[in-house]
C-alpha cells in the first residue's frame, strides 16, 4: 500500500496544469505519464463538446414564416424544438413570450423560437392564441392551443415548465405540478354546488 500511494503521489496533477505546463514537461513525461496526459486530454474534449452543444441556444429567438420550415420541421436530429404562434395584441401571447424568454436561458439545449402568426398561418382565430407547438424530428410531439390548454390567464411560469416537461422537450427540477390539487378544488366545489342545488331542491318538492 505504501509502494501504491507513493506511485500515485508521483503521478502529475494534470487538472491543475496549463497547455503551458504541459508542454514544458512533456520531456519528463514517461510513458506511463503520457498515456495518462492523452485519456485526460480526450475527457476534457469530450466534456467541452457536450458544453458547447448543451449551450448552443439559450434565447428565445424571434423568426419568420419563411425560416419555419429549416429552423423548426428541418431542425438537426433528435433536437426539441418549442416555437410559440403569437399577436402582440394579445396579452397572453405576451405573457408566454416571458416565460418563454425565462425557460430558454434555464435550457439552452432546447430551442426556443417565436413567430408573429400570420407570418405563418394566415387567417388564424384569435381564440387559438396563444399556440405552442413542441417538435422533435420533423414531428409535432405536443401542442397547446389556446388560454385554456396554455394554462390560463394566470399562467405562472413553473406551471409552463411543468407542460413543457411533460411532453418531453426538457428536463424539469419540479418534483411534482406545480398546479396539483386546483383542479380538485374545482370538481369538489362543483360537487357541492351540486349537492346543495339538489337539496334545495329537494326542499322546494316537499314545500310544494
Amino acid at each position: 500500500m505504501v509502494l501504491r500511494l507513493q506511485k500515485e503521489a508521483m503521478v502529475k496533477p494534470y487538472e491543475k496544469m496549463t497547455l503551458a505546463q504541459l508542454k514544458e514537461g512533456e520531456d519528463e513525461f514517461d510513458e506511463e505519464d503520457i498515456k495518462a496526459l492523452e485519456t485526460y486530454r480526450e475527457k476534457r474534449l469530450q466534456e467541452w463538446k457536450a458544453l458547447i452543444k448543451k449551450q448552443k441556444f439559450g434565447e428565445l429567438r424571434e423568426i419568420s414564416g419563411n425560416q419555419y420550415v429549416n429552423e423548426v420541421t428541418n431542425a438537426e436530429k433528435d433536437l426539441w424544438v418549442i416555437i410559440h404562434l403569437y399577436r402582440t395584441s394579445i396579452p397572453m401571447c405576451l405573457l408566454v413570450n416571458q416565460h418563454l424568454s425565462l425557460l430558454a436561458r434555464k435550457f439552452p439545449e432546447t430551442k426556443f423560437v417565436k413567430a408573429i402568426v400570420n407570418s405563418c398561418i394566415q387567417h388564424y382565430h384569435d381564440n387559438c392564441l396563444p399556440t405552442i407547438f413542441v417538435y422533435k424530428n420533423g414531428q409535432i410531439e405536443g401542442q397547446f392551443i389556446g388560454v385554456i390548454e396554455c394554462g390560463g390567464i394566470n399562467l405562472k411560469l413553473e406551471e409552463l415548465e411543468w407542460k413543457l416537461s411533460e411532453v418531453g422537450a426538457i428536463q424539469t427540477d419540479l418534483e411534482e405540478n406545480p398546479k396539483k390539487g386546483i383542479p380538485d378544488v374545482m370538481i369538489s366545489s362543483i360537487r357541492n354546488t351540486s349537492i346543495h342545488d339538489s337539496d334545495s331542491s329537494n326542499s322546494d318538492n316537499e314545500t310544494k
